[in-house]
């Protein structure tokens, strides 16, 4: 079937799957609805994250719908159902069910991990694929679950990366972390602590807050007793700038060091002078180094009116990478969308998407930023197995 000649450039990936899910010129037939779920804090303190990932789904969608697929014969139309999860297990957990009960076939989210852990045994009892774009615990793969994904690093090599890091090149002899006790902030903290350990680095303290804390004066205060030469924390953005200030004003000159969720200008504002010198480990490499980011940036700019804050892209090729998957199985079916999945090998924007057998992404990039002039700066790129 000829593919129609007004097909976005943005829609290139349909290109790849026209064999497969085909892109009719015009069809009699009512169109068969595609649910594809989305599930994110699009209220509270990460709703910019989640409108963020949301919005990465939604130009994914609408450059597919724009391209008038049929699968089964049948013309369809995707649509998004967004859920909001606002950082919370417990309302994570609702929010999986709402999705479960609207019969999507397939969910692009959670963000945080701790609201993605308990989301993903309710779509996998379901039948239900999930791709995360951004939760990055590793027990998030390391349950068993065979229709979970991730199309971004885990924080073993993220923050491993930054454990590693600190200790052979940075050569950081004394350091000190802090954690909001979260899944993922605890969780990269855990990952950063063993890596240091594994190249024979030294921990002088270890100290813990909470995600809604706004003053961390205390846990600095001990660890500056501890004199370390390098402070990591496990956490987001707006709470690491307010602790990289705080440092700077107790006349703390330690390295800090942050790893994925942080390397953004939400940061830099802020945290103000005091953001100089910090560096974050972020997951994937530099947009504009890939093939295709800046194009990717400059259209999803003209389309939403904001820049692109961290995890639109990851989103928007989970997104396509659902959709080639209903493709290639010519079904809309949650289990053989599912079944598809398992042999994705897909050319996104953030790079080569394929999966390993726990539905991690295989062969990750994560990146070392450092703020210079009040600007992120890549420093280094490094590729995981």
């Amino acid at each position: 079937m000829a593919l129609r000649s007004r097909i976005s450039s943005g829609a290139a990936a349909a290109v790849a799957i026209a064999t497969s899910l085909a892109f009719a010129a015009g069809c009699l037939h009512a169109e068969e609805v595609i649910r594809i779920g989305v599930a994110a804090p699009l209220t509270g303190s990460a709703a910019a994250y989640g409108k963020d990932v949301e919005s990465g789904v939604r130009m994914a969608v609408d450059e597919a719908n724009d391209a008038h697929p049929t699968i089964g014969g049948k013309p369809v139309k995707f649509v998004v159902d967004a859920q909001d999860d606002q950082s919370d297990p417990r309302v994570g957990v609702q929010a999986a069910q709402r999705l479960v009960d609207d019969q999507v076939a397939v969910v692009v989210g959670h963000f945080n991990s701790g609201t993605t852990l308990p989301a993903s045994a309710i779509y996998a009892k379901a039948g239900i694929p999930m791709i995360t774009p951004a939760a990055t615990n590793p027990a998030i793969t390391r349950g068993g679950l065979a229709s979970v994904y991730r199309v971004i690093a885990t924080d073993a090599q993220n923050a491993g990366n930054a454990g590693a890091y600190a200790v052979t090149v940075t050569k950081a002899k004394r350091i000190a972390i802090i954690d909001d006790r979260t899944a993922f902030g605890q969780g990269e903290a855990d990952e950063f602590e063993k890596a240091v350990m594994a190249n024979h680095g030294t921990i002088v303290n270890r100290q813990f807050t909470n995600d809604k804390a706004v003053d961390f004066s205390a846990q600095l205060t001990a660890i500056k007793s501890t004199n370390p030469d390098l402070v990591f924390f496990g956490g987001l953005d707006a709470q690491a700038a307010m602790l990289v200030k705080r440092m700077r004003q107790l006349g703390m000159k330690a390295q800090f060091l942050a790893g994925g969720g942080v390397m953004d200008a939400n940061f830099i504002k802020l945290a103000g002078d005091a953001a100089n010198g910090a560096a974050v480990w972020e997951y994937g490499q530099p947009l504009n180094t890939l093939p295709k980011g800046n194009r990717f940036a400059a259209k999803f700019k003209q389309k939403f009116g904001v820049d692109i804050l961290a995890y639109a892209p990851f989103a928007y090729d989970a997104t396509w990478v659902a959709i080639k998957a209903a493709g290639k199985a010519d079904s809309f079916a949650p289990s053989a969308i599912n079944a598809a999945l398992k042999a994705t090998n897909h050319d996104g924007i953030t790079g080569k998407i394929a999966f390993t057998a726990t539905g991690d992404l295989n062969k990750p990039n994560s990146t070392l930023y450092q703020v210079r002039n009040a600007v992120w700066t890549p420093v280094t790129t490094k590729t995981g197995d």
